[in-house]
């Protein structure tokens, strides 16, 4: 498993039981519901890693392959 950061998070009390009720109703940890909002913000803003469009390497303006 990747090594991880640890630091220390100051937040609202109203907040944080807002983020425990939430990672309970998904099965988490509140620390590991925090890490699942932040990566899908992440995500969403388009600072994540860039992956690999799916379906293969082939170039998109490549020709099709013959369907057996």
């Amino acid at each position: 498993m990747a090594e991880r950061k640890a630091f220390l998070l100051r937040i609202s009390p109203e907040l944080w039981e807002i983020l425990e009720v939430w990672a309970a109703d998904e099965l988490r940890s509140v620390n590991g519901q925090i890490e699942f909002v932040l990566a899908r913000a992440v995500r969403d803003a388009g600072r994540g890693k860039k992956r690999r469009p799916r379906g293969g390497t082939r170039d998109r303006n490549s020709p099709p392959r013959d369907q057996p």
